[in-house]
């Protein structure tokens, strides 16, 4: 990967004039990004890879990086050389030229996203009813509503809320890798298990069924496109965070997988349902079992938070392009936060809260993920004949390439009724695009009035 050397007046472009505030830095973004791509898949995600692969944790988890780190590459790329919130969808807007699909990949990030924090929020209802005596059916849309009043009130405010519980779900973690690590010490554990895959099993067809499971625990990161206008210095500073990042969770999730194989047998590894809580106790270090449900808590509420900043985000970048009504890019006057977008992808969660099962819903999450990954690949590729005057960032053809690759390879792996639950959410977004006033509308960006040259 490369970076192409800005000229002089770069620094000054990058904060060029934005209805939003530029109240992020480079570390401030490096937690955000961090934190939703922690979340709280980990404290649950260990057993069912367990099954796949035995001992062997750390494999699927490491191949599963490197195909996040593909797509990366690309959202690397493509946000320092186009920095405006909207993401994905601006993307596709610059390289497609079609303002259906444009809307169509922005629909589909914005659909991943506020499901995943009605999800969220009913699994904060879910930890919260077990510590305290209160429904999840009430405690979930409370919750989305402290969420929306703490993105409200200022960015900074929202960074430094998951600034304070990153540390705290990080911290779960390691206390995971400590306390494995004493208990080595002492003489207990079985090393030997990180090598065994279960019996019977294709090492390498178990390696790949586990990495396609271990990729969404990396699924986080393509957030922080639609944070660009708020960011400060994006060019220089949006790789680091992302890529620093990115790493950083790659090896706590390597470290938690071979602690937990060494201190639990796989079988016991795989039939458990709260894993890591039985890794813990399994190393015989004394800790009250409510405080990992309070971490578990936190890591919950974090990823729940960073999700709707994105997609309140998303949703004001696509009003800006003209890809939703104008109405969703109001600001308040002081704290210079888009509020209308906010509260509307507020509602739309809460009003998902009331489905009940987000089983199906959560893996058609992925498969939209999946579907604006590839776009945003392809779209590097398109645009690389789309000169720009000031430097940006520059991945390796092959790694967009390669990118493309791993979405095809992976939405393989969806099930049917996965697809039919996509191809409903499309519809859907369909009916909001020709309602909208869509067909009608000619976006920005395809007029010129994102300048960004």
């Amino acid at each position: 990967m490369s970076h192409e050397h800005a000229p002089a007046t770069a620094d000054a472009h990058d904060e060029a004039p934005t209805k939003l505030k530029r109240g992020i830095t480079g570390p401030l973004l490096f937690v955000f990004i961090l934190g939703d791509v922690l979340g709280a898949g980990i404290y649950a995600l260990t057993g069912v890879l367990s099954a796949e692969v035995g001992g062997v944790l750390w494999l699927p988890l490491l191949l599963a990086l490197l195909l996040a780190l593909l797509t990366a590459g690309s959202y690397a790329e493509l946000v320092t050389k186009y920095p405006r919130a909207g993401g994905a969808a601006v993307f596709a807007q610059r390289a497609y030229r079609s303002p259906i699909v444009s809307f169509l990949v922005g629909f589909c990030m914005l659909a991943a996203g506020v499901v995943s924090a009605a999800g969220l929020a009913l699994a904060f209802g879910d930890y919260l009813s077990a510590l305290v005596p209160i429904a999840p059916a009430l405690a979930a849309p409370l919750f989305l509503l402290l969420v929306a009043a703490l993105n409200a009130r200022g960015i900074r405010e929202s960074m430094a809320g998951n600034v304070v519980m990153t540390v705290i779900e990080l911290t779960g973690l390691l206390l995971i890798i400590v306390a494995v690590a004493v208990m080595l010490g002492g003489g207990g554990g079985n090393v030997e298990h990180i090598g065994e895959f279960p019996p019977g099993a294709n090492p390498a067809l178990a390696t790949l069924a586990a990495a396609i499971i271990a990729y969404y625990s990396f699924v986080g990161f393509e957030t922080s496109a639609n944070m660009v206008e708020e960011l400060q210095n994006p060019r220089r500073t949006y790789p680091r965070a992302l890529f620093g990042s990115l790493l950083v969770a790659g090896v706590v999730y390597v470290l938690v997988a071979l602690a937990s194989a060494i201190a639990l047998p796989p079988e016991e590894l795989a039939g458990s349902t709260s894993p890591l809580l039985d890794v813990f106790a399994a190393t015989g270090v004394p800790m009250p079992a409510w405080i990992f449900g309070v971490i578990a808590l936190v890591a919950v509420a974090n990823g729940a938070l960073l999700t709707m900043i994105m997609a309140s985000r998303l949703t004001f970048g696509m009003a800006e392009q003209g890809l939703l009504p104008s109405a969703l890019g109001r600001v308040l006057p002081r704290r210079r936060t888009p509020w209308v977008a906010i509260l509307v992808t507020t509602l739309v969660a809460i009003g998902i809260t009331f489905v009940g099962d987000l089983g199906t819903l959560a893996e058609t999450v992925v498969l939209l993920l999946l579907f604006v990954f590839l776009s945003t690949n392809i779209a590097v590729l398109v645009l690389r004949r789309d000169r720009v005057e000031r430097g940006h960032f520059r991945v390796w053809t092959w790694v967009p390439v390669l990118g493309i690759g791993s979405c095809i390879l992976l939405l393989s792996q969806q099930e049917p009724h996965v697809w039919l639950f996509g191809a409903i959410a499309i519809a859907v977004g369909l009916v909001a695009y020709v309602a909208s006033g869509g067909l009608r509308r000619r976006p920005a960006a395809l007029e010129g009035a994102v300048d960004e040259r």
